[in-house]
């Protein structure tokens, strides 16, 4: 095969495997070679010799150095090395490559010198200045048929405004995306010349993107105030990101096709007036004049975020039309702000978070305002209700979202009920003082309903069919509301739910889910002490797939009904005397049982556990009473097994036949029995997790005859001293973690740690004795893991050694 091929005349080679070296010098046809993905370190010098190759791709690969002879592919014109994160380098000799039209690799690499001798080039999606020579800004000049976008960064490296110029970017025309970028470390230094250098970097005036990044001038170029630039470009998009000591903004208001604005953190941005608006720039039009202006006359979205010396956003006073097709406004994390415009005849989603004063919000959400269907607010300090005349103006608002807004206590002042037949989806959250929904605010349409943290809310609304029903919802969500005594009333005619959950809880006595349930797929019921007894209608709940129902300790027995055997596939309960009967549910995958407090697993249910040949996870937890549990030899299906912090549990169930067992957790039983209870080989188990006691000496000897184990994870064992040899019987172990063995001091020996070679994470918390002796270098215990490439000790993650 392999001599056919040499053979033949070869122009195209696809391959992801490692044999390179062996075909390529045969191949020198080849016009294209796509190593994508390919498992190879290295590429042959022979690669030099594909003399009439157009097309290379090394994406993926695990090539770390390329080779010099690459630069005499002459006639090479795309060469792809992204992602190639192993890459150390590029060497000089690409610039011999005077043909190569496409060009791609990670921004971090070093740049390779003499860029500008590849004259023909049009991909460049990234440049980084450099100090070195041929590294310079310089190296741009020539290439003047770049398209496409172009990021510049490093900035800082440029001279002046004079050495930027030389980039001749208004000669670039067919760039259509730019983004400069001055780096992280130099933020806060002092720098003359940034000013110079953008004013430097002019672009033609066809683009339609651009992005400036860590500029640190005081004042954004000329060429943006230019009659030129403002209307004669086709700019869509701008971003102006940690431009620091700019006290104002550009000239935006009268480019004819900008779509998209973001402003993020300008820490002395103090007013957006007339200078972002542009007064007069463009008509320069008499004070009498009866002209109208449209300025933002295309702008879609606008987003503001931490400008946090922002007090004003001036109202246009001139006549004009003002952001006639604005359809998203997000302000964040402008805490001074206290003006805003009220004009925004389109505007369609609104976002606002983290504002000191509900001022500015008040007059965005204006009477004026009409077309609002998303409305967010965040952390407004001082918002107690929404504007009068808010809901009522919005007909169309489907999404309602308030949260974290410590001194909200209602939703409007006044009733509207039936102004909200277009909401669906409610989320209140974190609203301290928030005491009762009124009514008219749930309406039919409603598909979502969350109440999170609310510590003071009473009262929901009831449902009444005469009012529709909440015929559309399907998600009900209430978390934290301790003072919430009882749900609505008619919860039976929400025919649509399909997801309920309602937690902490505190004073909830009942859960009025009676009938007429048939799309319920989950139903989660956790910590509501004062509920005494499950849902009454859940033999109705026919699609019912999740089913949760812990930390309520009054609720001691649950009936699942035999009508649920098909569809239950995840069930949790907590707290009961009596475990329900599960014979007949052949697709339950999931089963964690905790706080139980029989000491005896019912025979009824273990007989019934025994069916359950879907099974894939059973947990069972923190029951201190039980004193054993039946055998699990017919859960083939099981793939994760945990029985923990059992305390009356002297022996372990049978669990001979679980092939399919790949994750075990088991340990904290009776504290009185010193060795750990017996369990069987696992011949495939992956993941152990083992949690002992006082009274233990040793590791279960069982241990070592898990031969693909992976990872290991051993707790309290505080009265083991010292880690016996056979843990280096353990080949395939990737991940070892020891926590809390007070009295731990030693490792197996230097020669059975070296036989873990797949160890690459050692993680040792809460073992204060090991933890001092494994000290880098000099501990005794050092030479033993010295050799595993990551360390993990509590609180930081030490690369001891690059991975192989």
């Amino acid at each position: 095969m392999q001599e056919r091929i040499l053979k033949g005349s070869v122009h195209k080679l696809f391959t992801n495997d490692e044999v390179l070296g062996p075909i390529l010098p045969g191949l020198k046809a080849l016009r294209v070679v796509k190593l994508y993905e390919a498992d190879i370190v290295e590429l042959p010098d022979s690669v030099g010799k594909l003399n009439h190759l157009r097309y290379f791709d090394v994406s993926r690969t695990k090539i770390k150095v390329l080779p010099k002879s690459i630069g005499k592919l002459y006639n090479l014109q795309t060469l792809k090395m992204y992602p190639l994160g192993s890459l150390e380098g590029i060497p000089k000799e690409l610039q011999n490559l005077i043909n190569l039209r496409h060009l791609y690799f990670d921004h971090r690499l070093k740049f390779p010198v003499g860029m500008r001798q590849l004259s023909n080039l049009r991909s460049l999606t990234h440049f980084r200045v450099g100090k070195e020579i041929g590294l310079g800004i310089e190296e741009l000049s020539s290439l003047n048929q770049l398209e496409g976008e172009l990021s510049i960064y490093n900035l800082e490296h440029v001279r002046d405004g004079e050495e930027a110029k030389k980039v001749n970017l208004v000669g670039k025309t067919n760039i259509r995306k730019l983004r400069f970028e001055w780096s992280q470390a130099e933020v806060w230094l002092s720098s003359s010349n940034d000013e110079d250098v953008l004013e430097g970097l002019q672009p033609h005036s066809n683009l339609e993107f651009l992005e400036i990044h860590r500029f640190k001038g005081e004042r954004f170029p000329l060429w943006m105030k230019s009659r030129f630039f403002l209307l004669n470009n086709n700019l869509k998009e701008i971003e102006l990101a940690n431009c620091n000591k700019c006290e104002g903004l550009p000239i935006l208001g009268h480019l004819p096709n900008l779509r998209h604005v973001r402003i993020d953190t300008m820490r002395n941005l103090k007013c957006v007036g007339s200078e972002f608006y542009g007064y007069d720039q463009v008509h320069q039009v008499a004070a009498a004049s009866e002209e109208t202006k449209v300025l933002f006359p295309a702008l879609k979205t606008l987003h503001i975020e931490n400008a946090g010396n922002l007090i004003e956003w001036m109202e246009v006073t001139e006549r004009a039309v003002v952001f006639p097709c604005l359809e998203e406004l997000t302000l964040k994390s402008c805490f001074q702000l206290r003006s805003a415009p009220s004009h925004f005849p389109s505007l369609k989603k609104l976002v606002i978070e983290a504002v000191n004063s509900s001022m500015s919000m008040a007059s965005i959400l204006s009477n004026k305002l009409t077309t609002l269907t998303h409305l967010e607010i965040h952390n407004v300090q001082g918002l107690t209700c929404l504007p009068d005349g808010m809901l009522e103006n919005n007909k169309n608002l489907s999404f309602l979202k308030i949260e974290s807004c410590s001194e909200f206590t209602c939703i409007a002042h006044h009733g509207f009920e039936y102004c909200c037949s277009s909401l669906e989806s409610l989320l209140i959250s974190w609203c301290r003082k928030l005491r009762y929904l009124p009514d008219g605010l749930l309406t039919p349409s409603l598909k979502k309903l969350n109440l999170l943290f609310c510590a003071n809310l009473e009262s929901i609304p009831d449902i009444t069919p005469s009012g529709g029903g909440f015929t559309s919802l399907q998600i009900l969500s209430i978390i934290h509301c301790p003072q919430l005594s009882s749900l609505p009333k008619g919860l039976e005619y929400c025919t649509s739910l399909e997801k309920v959950g309602i937690q902490r809880c505190s004073k909830l006595t009942a859960i009025p889910i009676t009938q007429g349930q048939p799309f319920l797929g989950e139903l989660y019921i956790r910590d509501c002490p004062e509920l005494s007894s499950p849902p009454s209608g859940l033999e109705y709940c026919t699609s019912l797939q999740k089913l949760d129902i812990t930390g309520c300790p009054k609720i001691t027995s649950i009936s699942i009904h035999s009508s649920l055997s098909i569809s239950l596939r995840d069930l949790s309960v907590s707290h009961l005397e009596s475990l329900p009967t599960l014979r007949g549910f052949t697709f339950l995958s999931q089963l964690k049982i905790r706080e139980c407090t029989s000491p005896q697993i019912g025979p009824e249910f273990s007989a019934s556990l025994q069916t359950l040949i879907a099974l894939q996870e059973l947990r069972i937890s923190c029951c201190p009473n039980v004193e054993s549990i039946p055998s699990l030899d017919k859960l083939t299906s099981l793939s994760l097994l945990q029985i923990s912090y059992c305390y009356g549990l002297t022996s372990l169930p049978s669990v001979v036949n679980l092939s399919s067992l790949k994750e075990l957790e088991i340990g904290r039983f009776w504290e009185e029995l010193e060795p750990f209870p017996a369990f069987q080989g696992i011949p495939h188990l992956e993941s152990l997790t083992i949690d002992g006691w006082p009274k233990l000496k040793c590791l279960p000897d069982q241990i070592q005859y898990l031969t693909s184990l992976t990872s290991f994870w051993i707790l309290s064992f505080d009265g083991v001293e010292a880690f016996p040899e056979w843990l280096g019987n353990l080949a395939t172990l990737e991940k070892l973690t020891i926590q809390d063995c007070k009295n731990l001091m030693y490792l197996p020996s230097v020669k059975a740690m070296q036989r873990l070679n797949r160890l690459h994470t050692l993680s040792i918390i809460g073992c204060p004795l090991l933890r001092e002796r494994c000290t880098q270098e000099s501990g005794p215990e050092w030479p033993k893991i010295r050799l595993v490439p990551f360390m993990h000790n509590g609180k930081d993650h030490v690369q001891l050694r690059k991975p192989s």
